[in-house]
């Protein structure tokens, strides 16, 4: 009985699957002539691109591959049609018995090229010198023209076979070899498929990896992750190798048997708290079912195996899939998943590497599944009348954004933002050289003196992590509130970590709007009313400009104010916020300061490297255009040529900023300057401990936090004390605490990491 066969379309492409399950032979043309055989006749009858052979796993055969067997279908339908079995094709004689042998020969060359060309071809052959030594032997005319006309046949069906590219590679391989192998290993040579279990749909491929240099590599979710560089390639090459599609055939069973008994699971009597809670319960179901089928198959597993097996269900299942592995990649920044799917690898942003592509395609079939899982999670719609659907993965802290017909021409499409596990710190951009000491002095001090401040750059340019550490620097005794349309500020991490936060969720920008979602307007003239608060705007995109701007010219926010916006300079937002967001110039000058930050291309690189480029002072004497009047001070302009954040010291004698902190808190600009560098010089000392003594940790935010705090803890008690503060004293005294304190902690905790 011929096994179940169907064709589906996926990314522009049509693949002929074909079942295999409870067949007396495995899935695997290479090594049975009759699986080889069925996907040849199937071939006679539809067209593919792909051929999928599948059992409890997948054996995909390629393009090529697929060429290759179409090649060998059309010329068996060829020959079919033209019946060169029929006794005009054998010869001119009417004897019955040399028909007969002809005719069974040839058919015997037919069956023999949809299962085993190669041996069709040299059957072929040796009855070609059959005829041709039968012909010498002939004297008379007839029985001449009789061979003739047989010899004819055979040469013209020759003819067809070494057009075939597969005979051709197998010719080739066999002279080089110089004897035949005995049985059919030879089509394991030309046949290498990639495997994948049934049950997922993306493909994994891991061909063409001889001639690449590695780069890196390291383990995601018990996953191997190779990072190549390729000589003729741009981009890195990301490679992964998820255990389940390296697993012996028993296991594939199991997995299988498994998601099969599970699928209609539904505990009636569980309520589930959150997404972990549901994972770990699902968890334990399929470690015990694995552990069922195991026994009743006697199928020998250790508990690490079991465990292994069920946590691979679980990602296929309560999971989000292959995308699961790269989401859990705390290296990468963004995953893009362009359309149409299944034609091109996924491409992904690697924090060392840059952009890179995957050996991953993503199929049509995985997409609805994850995007019923999405829709699901967010309470959302997306179909051709919401064609966008954008919200928070809170378990993986990604951003998601997936667009589909009619905004995306060509089906579905993805895009993820991973968060980072812990927030940015100054320290951690000084080690990475986005901007100098006396830099990161300046952001500290501005936060402190309660600075209204707009971070601006493009996409990627880092605004949302330096709003992040410079969040960081507020005493902690004051309340923030932080109003975001997306949640892509570390509110959580920042509580746990001692601050007092009020996180406000806004309607997003795009998409699924729901009624019972607040504008980012609305929300911040609630923030203005929720008590004596910092305030955090993750994003500065609309009419919520407005109100923040009317709130700090009336002076209804009395602490620090920060928010992102995207711009190039701090004349691109003056004009952005006035002319394209309707902001009054007058309101507009409540802003003190624009920082702002930009990926450069040094020397036209291909790399991009992330540098705070500008911080511009927002002058208030001006009326119109802040360029021509003097409205914009700079205190720091960065050199590309030099790779250099110039500070115009000079330039502090013009701030009306400095005057009015001067004036409000009775210090002088001398003293203002040395606390501006003796900050910057407390956080550059935990990156030098941290490059002197390999300790990534200690310019995380758990120790830089604490560091700050006593930091300024040490100054408060000065200034008590003396009435002000010197500052070298503080700094010796300060790093004689971290020295003994945190650096003693960090240490210990990495020796015990190693044992």
């Amino acid at each position: 009985m011929a096994p179940e066969s169907i064709v589906k379309t996926d990314g522009g492409k049509r693949r002929l699957i074909i079942n295999y399950k409870g067949s007396p032979y495995g899935a695997d043309l290479a090594q049975y002539s009759q699986v080889f055989k069925d996907v040849v006749e199937k071939l006679q009858n539809v067209d593919a691109n792909e051929i999928v052979l599948s059992e409890y796993y997948e054996r995909i055969y390629n393009e090529e591959q697929t060429r290759m067997l179409k090649e060998i279908a059309s010329l068996v339908s060829s020959l079919e049609s033209e019946a060169v079995w029929s006794p005009t094709h054998l010869g001119t004689t009417t004897e019955t018995k040399k028909l007969s042998a002809r005719h069974d020969s040839i058919l015997k060359i037919l069956e023999l090229l949809k299962s085993d060309p190669f041996r069709a071809y040299l059957s072929l052959i040796n009855e070609q010198k059959a005829v041709s030594s039968a012909t010498s032997t002939i004297s008379d005319a007839k029985g001449k023209e009789d061979l003739q006309v047989y010899s004819k046949n055979l040469a013209s069906i020759r003819e067809g076979m070494e057009k075939l590219t597969l005979i051709q590679k197998m010719a080739a391989y066999v002279s080089q070899l110089g004897s035949l192998p005995a049985d059919r290993g030879i089509y394991h040579s030309f046949f290498e498929v990639a495997i994948k279990p049934s049950f997922i749909g993306s493909r994994i491929f891991f061909t063409g990896t001889s001639n690449l240099e590695l780069a890196d590599q390291y383990e995601v979710l018990g996953t191997k992750v190779y990072l190549y560089k390729h000589p003729d390639k741009i981009e890195y090459l990301y490679y992964i190798n998820p255990p389940e599609y390296t697993l012996p055939p028993e296991k594939y069973f199991l997995l299988e048997k498994t998601k099969e008994l599970v699928a209609g699971h539904r505990p009636n009597d569980v309520g589930f708290l959150d997404i972990t809670q549901a994972r770990s319960y699902f968890h334990k179901v399929y470690s015990s079912t694995i552990s069922d089928i195991a026994a009743a198959n006697k199928i020998s597993l250790t508990s690490e195996e079991r465990e292994e097996l069920a946590t691979i269900v679980s990602r296929y299942t309560v999971g989000y899939g292959i995308m699961e592995i790269l989401l859990s990649d705390r290296q990468l920044t963004d995953v893009y998943v362009d359309s149409p799917l299944g034609t091109k690898p996924i491409y992904l942003v690697h924090s060392k590497y840059g952009q890179c592509q995957t050996n991953i395609i993503f199929s049509e079939e995985e997409a609805k599944s994850i995007v019923s899982r999405f829709r699901a999670l967010s309470g959302r719609p997306f179909d051709e009348a919401h064609p966008i659907l954008d919200f928070d993965l809170e378990d993986l802290q990604t951003r998601i954004a997936v667009i589909g017909k009619p905004l995306s021409l060509d089906g579905i499409a993805f895009a993820y933002r991973l968060h980072k596990d812990t927030p940015w710190t100054l320290s951690q951009f000084l080690d990475q050289k986005m901007f100098s000491p006396i830099a990161a002095g300046l952001l500290s001090y501005f936060v402190d003196a309660q600075a209204s401040m707009l971070i601006v750059g493009s996409r990627g340019a880092g605004k949302t992590s330096l709003l992040q550490a410079m969040m960081q620097e507020i005493p902690q005794n004051l309340r923030i509130i932080v109003q975001e349309d997306t949640q892509e500020l570390p509110v959580p991490v920042l509580k746990r970590e001692g601050f007092s936060i009020q996180r406000l969720k806004t309607r997003p920008p795009l998409g699924n709007q729901s009624d019972s979602e607040i504008s980012a307007e609305d929300a911040l003239r609630t923030a203005l009313r929720l008590g004596d608060s910092v305030l955090i705007v993750g994003e500065v995109r609309s009419t919520e400009a407005k109100a923040l701007y009317e709130a700090m010219r009336v002076g209804a926010v009395g602490n620090v104010v920060m928010g992102t916006i995207h711009g190039e300079s701090a004349y691109s937002i003056w004009d952005r916020v006035v002319n394209d967001l309707g902001v009054p110039t007058t309101s507009f000058k409540a802003t003190d300061f624009a920082i702002v930050a930009a990926p450069i291309r040094f020397k036209g690189s291909l790399k991009r490297q992330r540098r705070l480029i500008e911080v511009t002072e927002i002058k208030k004497h001006w009326d119109h255009d802040p360029s021509s009047e003097n409205g914009l001070l700079p205190w720091m302009d960065f050199d590309g040529q030099n790779d250099e954040l110039k500070f115009y010291e000079n330039n502090l004698e013009q701030s009306e900023w400095i005057s009015r902190i001067s004036k409000t808190r009775g210090i002088s600009k001398s003293q203002i300057l040395q606390e501006i560098k003796s900050r910057g010089e407390s956080k550059m000392f935990l990156v030098e401990l941290k490059r002197k003594y390999d300790l990534p940790q200690i310019i995380e935010s758990n120790y830089t936090i604490r560091a700050h705090n006593k930091y300024m803890l040490m100054a408060e008690s000065q200034r008590q004390q003396f009435g002000n503060v010197d500052y070298d004293q503080l700094l010796k005294e300060w790093k004689d605490w971290v020295s003994n304190n945190l650096l003693k902690e960090a240490l210990s905790s990495k020796n015990s990491m190693k044992i």
